[in-house]
């Protein structure tokens, strides 16, 4: 058991980049020079690895982005049959991949002893007769599996207090969280009437829209006593309004479509159209951290589904070579249509898509694009029209775009933009569409508003602050965190950035903590991330003051050195990525 601890470890550290920086050689190459170039290049330093394979001679650039690396090279030459080859940039103090070593293996100690004294209870409680699962409908199958009760029942109720806190305010910079009354692993919370006013971290309301809006607010009143908070109705029946039809033409053109179609749900926008769009006989190719929705929305349309490597274009594109060659696995026949799904913003890790190069590759084997910009649209770009603006991408070269209200605009539902013909499609045959109660008028008005704000359609220039501070919010939070010695994701003008937790233990004991120095975080464990992956999500809002982000910070270093999160020295540097790229 200590060896396969030890194992998997050193194999976890490696992958996620937690040791020292590293690359992978296949087991037919063993490293015989290492030289520079004498040319000299304005950016990088460019150094050629010489590789040799039994039969032929092989040479690749590899790209270095700081100085000079001192190399180590384990089994320089090695025995046919070996897996691969390691060699890494052993830059830096020795101590920084000791520490990711003990936090790894920590985590898997920590997660056998949960996993081993739960089934010891339940042996336990089986001997003493004591139930612990719900026994009344003799003869029947059990309504839950078997492994996820027992992940309920042994690991979530030990720190359920952490997730779904009742708040009692608006989702505005500070919030009203109430407290609970709970002991160690009581299934059902106890809440109480008290609230705890605390800075709010964890909600998605980028812009300020989600509070008292001095524009927005009062249109929203006036569209709830006009038209009332439901429609009662689907669209195809009495559930579209002058309102919606306003909505549609709003969001088509400021995300610069031709069209554009809303839900009363994001999360159904995805897993209800990409069915819709494709189906047996077609091919979907989709980023490995793809959000839930599209993952269930791919698994429901009948489509083949393949995964690239996250945010990978060069794997995006060695699969839809190796696709389009296979064609469809039992009739040969060419697939029906190709289509790559990615998102603006990845919720779980803040990065930003590399979409010229996806959209470029797409043009090349003609594959339709689906973007995401659930988290990416109205937070970033310079006038908050998402992920295309900020990469200078033509919204021509994006065939389908998605992305919600609850985020940027202060609202509810989600939408679908692209051409007239495919829009008309959608109203046809999307179930959404035809069979949901349609998007509630307030938030469809709110949503109005909130665009004619970010436009500077209301005679100010507010829209404009608020995206200017949102991104000098966002970059300013993840440096000073950074600089402290967190591990951050994510990229520069996000307002997406998880710290990482790592170990399962500490998941409730920083959200505990934060709350108890009165500062709200949304934290996410298994299953949500891999079980190695724990981490505490950060959304930044414009509606953040200074004083409300040095406080945060304060808090978050306090209790970073109290649950001992900070894996890097403070130095901005050791936050590097991607220090080696092949080319």
């Amino acid at each position: 058991m200590l060896l396969f601890l030890l194992h998997e470890a050193y194999i976890w550290c490696l992958i996620h980049g937690l040791g020292p920086k590293h690359f992978f050689l296949n087991s037919y190459y063993f490293v015989f020079l290492f030289q520079p170039l004498k040319e000299k290049e304005n950016i990088h330093q460019v150094y050629i690895v010489h590789l040799q394979f039994f039969r032929k001679d092989q040479t690749q650039k590899y790209i270095v982005n700081d100085q000079k690396p001192k190399w180590s090279v384990q089994n320089s030459i090695i025995p046919v049959g070996t897996r691969m080859i390691m060699m890494w940039d052993v830059v830096g103090t020795s101590e920084t991949p000791e520490r990711m070593y003990f936090t790894t293996i920590s985590t898997y100690v920590s997660c056998c002893l949960i996993s081993g004294f739960g089934h010891l209870r339940d042996f336990f409680s089986r001997i003493l007769l004591l139930p612990f699962t719900n026994d009344n409908l003799q003869g029947y199958a059990p309504i839950c599996l078997e492994y996820e009760d027992f992940y309920m029942r042994r690991a979530y109720h030990r720190v359920q207090d952490c997730f779904a806190r009742p708040i009692a305010s608006a989702p505005d910079a500070w919030v009203d969280v109430l407290e609970i009354n709970w002991k160690y692993q009581e299934k059902v919370l106890d809440r109480t009437t008290k609230s705890r006013r605390c800075l709010n971290l964890g909600s998605y309301n980028y812009l300020g829209f989600g509070s008292f809006d001095e524009y927005c607010t009062p249109r929203v009143i006036e569209s709830l006593k006009k038209f009332s908070a439901s429609t009662c109705s689907s669209r195809v029946d009495a559930g579209t309004t002058s309102v919606h039809v306003e909505l549609e033409e709003c969001v088509a053109k400021y995300v610069g479509k031709h069209s554009a179609i809303v839900f009363g749900m994001g999360y159904a926008t995805n897993s209800f159209i990409i069915p819709v769009l494709i189906g047996k006989g077609g091919l979907i190719i989709s980023d490995s951290l793809n959000h839930s929705s599209i993952i269930n929305g791919a698994r429901g349309s009948g489509a083949n589904i393949r995964i690239f490597q996250h945010n990978t274009p060069s794997h995006l594109e060695k699969i839809l070579r190796e696709e389009i060659a296979k064609r469809q696995t039992k009739t040969h026949k060419p697939w029906t249509k190709i289509i790559v799904i990615v998102e603006g913003i990845y919720s779980m890790e803040g990065e930003i898509c590399k979409l010229p190069e996806i959209v470029s590759i797409c043009k090349k084997y003609k594959a339709y694009v689906y973007l995401d910009e659930a988290h990416s649209i109205g937070a970033i770009g310079g006038t908050g029209r998402g992920v295309c603006e900020l990469l200078g991408v033509d919204t021509a070269d994006v065939d389908i775009m998605m992305g919600t209200f609850s985020k940027s605009f202060g609202s509810c539902g989600g939408y679908i933009a692209g051409s007239k013909e495919l829009i008309q499609y959608l109203k046809h045959h999307c179930p959404s569409h035809l069979y949901a109660t349609s998007i509630s008028t307030p938030s469809a008005q709110q949503i109005i508003s909130a665009i004619q704000v970010i436009l500077g359609d209301d005679g100010s220039n507010r829209g404009a602050q608020k995206l200017a501070r949102i991104r000098e919010n966002s970059n300013y939070f993840r440096t000073e965190l950074r600089n402290m010695g967190f591990k951050v994701l994510g990229d520069e003008d996000s307002p997406v950035m998880p710290i990482m937790l790592y170990n399962p233990a500490k998941i409730p004991a920083f959200s505990r903590e934060c709350l108890r120095e009165n500062v709200a975080i949304a934290v996410v464990g298994f299953p949500a991330t891999p079980l190695m992956l724990g981490r505490a999500r950060i959304c930044i809002s414009a509606s953040h003051s200074k004083p409300d982000l040095i406080k945060a910070l304060e808090v978050i270093s306090k209790v970073g050195d109290l649950t001992g999160i900070k894996y890097f020295p403070a130095a901005p540097e050791k936050q590097e990525k991607n220090g080696i790229k092949l080319v």
